[in-house]
């Protein structure tokens, strides 16, 4: 079978664009003798090659997997649409990059939940693997199809496609995962006697265990956990972070990645509070690495890698206690070994004078920040924590510095949001523009480009703003439409997101195990790659909506009762519900909350640690 594979595949590859997605073969890469496993993992990323090897989670996995000598852990990858429809021509099924072999043959099958817009991309790849879409009906000899990442804390509309999710950081529970199917199948248990035993893993939830029942206006009603299952799944967390070694590898992308260069993760969770941003709640506590060690793990992987661009990536870089001892460090061999650094999510309210600095060593190109929204009021709503002054001091410490470029995100349809606070985006962004003509020290001879990036604001769950129904679309197009109306200098430029995706984005965030027909039901009309403009079909998802019966106003629009059983109930990232609700009631109030490296407001994420997550003597 697999010669006559190897030929298909190759006249597969010559028939499409960037034939690298598919080959395997780059430095870096991971190769075993499978007769020596107990466990084969393939590793899914439901988008394209170039995205997927940008993604960190994966490189982190790969590593710690791929350490033990039973286990083999492949790449598997969303093949674009002329190598999907090769593939589905000439008969060849998804294969892992590694070893070429299907994913039939494999023990576990993992996907990465990273985006909603992703779901009929994991349907895609189930059906290119020839796997049953769904977990009921596939048979003792099927791997195990399970799923991780950001969008497991409400990923109910996939739960029938799935044997189990996992709640919280893979690095501590997979391992776990994995021996336990190795066991299991040692002792020759069926796959729902495997479950059992991994419904008791931290973090691990069995969707086949839990019973959903709904009232006759469509909301749930309850959710009941049976089989032994925990009636609430906690998600599993790293409680120290400098215990978890850092990669000192990479597989090397043969093709350009999206993000093609070196990554070190300095710290995990955010302190701000952000009240729009489900990442900053799922994974608290705010946890950091010392510099010491993030400064040696980095010097390894470049050298191991050959990378000459190194990024500090996390939710809030610059919240780092220990950054500008980070950046000494660094500076030390960096320029040596001709390595640049980057610097992601710098806040306004901490960029410094000395930062500054350091940061136009390493990078001399455009400043981004994210101020999220163009009136204090509003940034008091979503507990941005920035001022107006804040912005103006940063920005002219960086005019000051040489910079000529700031690019601007910004959300539209945030709640308690005004046409007044929309023209306040253009407000912020041409104080900007005065800002530089008005500073000393400017560049000489040079003018200033701010740029802002608008998306439409999405509310997700885990966090105060669950409670909030979207904005309608004509709501959204009538702010992005006022807002360019509202732009008067030619400094400035706008872009938008598209409000059909994320309406979609929103429907499947807020959504329950009863959307799986309507994924299904799109995937089979066509529906691919919909996070893709130009594989979007938005007329095709609302015609599956309507001929089976769903009212998308219900999940998008809708305000959930604060009281109300909501589809990720039974699920724990360790915010307690009444802190959302608390918050929520301060965002009505525009009262902000302290981060909570300053002051603790009593979220429930301590428990995690067993202690308090800072010192605040």
């Amino acid at each position: 079978m697999f010669e006559r594979l190897d030929e298909k595949l190759k006249a597969a590859l010559a028939a499409v664009q960037k034939p690298g997605r598919y080959t395997g073969g780059e430095p870096g890469c991971v190769y075993k003798e499978k007769e020596k496993l107990d466990l084969r993992f393939a590793f899914c990323f439901p988008d394209t090659y170039e995205v997927g090897m940008s993604f960190l989670g994966m490189k982190i996995l790969y590593e710690i997997l791929n350490k033990r000598d039973n286990i083999w852990c492949e790449r598997v990858f969303m093949p674009w649409v002329d190598m999907k429809e090769q593939m589905q021509q000439r008969d060849i099924p998804l294969y892992a990059l590694e070893s070429k072999d299907p994913l039939g043959m494999f023990d576990v099958v993992g996907f990465t939940l990273q985006y909603e817009l992703s779901y009929t991309n994991i349907l895609a790849m189930l059906d290119l693997a020839h796997i049953p879409f769904y977990a009921k009906d596939r048979g003792e000899d099927a791997p195990f199809i399970v799923a991780g990442g950001p969008c497991v804390c409400n990923a109910e509309p996939l739960a029938d496609f799935f044997d189990l999710m996992m709640l919280g950081e893979g690095e501590v529970q997979l391992p776990d995962v994995c021996d336990t199917i190795i066991q299991g199948r040692r002792e020759g248990l069926t796959k729902r006697e495997i479950l059992k035993r991994l419904c008791h893993i931290e973090g691990v939830y069995v969707p086949a265990f839990y019973d959903v029942s709904y009232r006759p206006d469509g909301r749930v009603e309850a959710i009941t956990a049976k089989e032994g299952a925990p009636a609430v799944v906690r998600k599993a967390i790293i409680q120290d972070m400098n215990s978890q070694p850092l990669p000192e590898n990479f597989v090397v992308p043969m093709i350009g990645a999206v993000h093609d260069r070196a990554q070190i993760e300095v710290l995990r969770g955010c302190v701000r509070g952000c009240r729009f941003c489900q990442a900053g709640f799922i994974y608290r506590p705010m946890r950091e690495r010392d510099a010491d060690m993030l400064s040696k793990a980095g010097r390894s992987l470049c050298g191991n890698t050959g990378y000459d661009e190194i990024s500090l990536t996390s939710l809030s870089t610059s919240d780092h206690s220990q950054l500008e001892t980070l950046l000494d460090d660094m500076l030390e061999w960096t320029p040596k070994e001709h390595v640049s650094m980057s610097l992601p999510s710098l806040r306004i309210d901490n960029f410094s004078e000395s930062l500054v600095r350091k940061t136009t060593k390493v990078r001399k190109s455009g400043l981004t920040f994210a101020p999220e929204a163009g009136t204090q009021r509003l940034r008091d709503v979503i507990n941005k924590n920035v001022t107006e002054e804040e912005i103006e001091r940063t920005c002219n410490l960086a005019f000051s510095a040489g910079y000529t470029s700031v690019k601007l995100y910004f959300m539209l349809g945030l709640p308690t949001e005004t046409m007044e606070d929309v023209e306040g985006i253009a407000d912020t962004a041409q104080r900007i523009v005065d800002l530089y003509y008005k500073n000393e020290n400017k560049p000489k001879g040079r003018g200033v480009q701010v740029s802002i990036s608008v998306a439409c604001f999405v509310p997700k769950p885990m966090t105060p703003f669950q409670f909030v129904g979207q904005n309608t679309e004509d709501e959204l197009r009538e702010k992005q439409q006022h807002l360019l109306r509202s732009v008067k200098s030619r400094k400035i430029s706008v872009s938008y997101h598209d409000s059909h995706t994320s309406f979609l984005e929103a429907v499947f965030a807020k959504g329950d195990r009863r959307l799986s027909r309507v994924l299904v039901e799109a995937y089979r009309r066509g529906c691919c790659f919909d996070g893709w403009d130009e594989q979007f079909r938005y007329d095709t998802w609302l015609e599956v909506f309507r001929d089976l019966g769903f009212d998308t106003a219900f999940y998008a629009n809708r305000t959930i009762g604060l009281d109300e059983v909501t589809p990720w109930s039974h699920l724990d990232y360790g915010v307690s519900r009444e802190y959302l609700v608390r918050e929520y009631q301060k965002a009505l109030g525009a009262q902000t909350t302290p981060p909570c490296n300053r002051a603790c407001s009593g979220c429930g994420a301590n428990k995690l640690l067993g202690g308090a997550c800072f010192d605040y003597d």
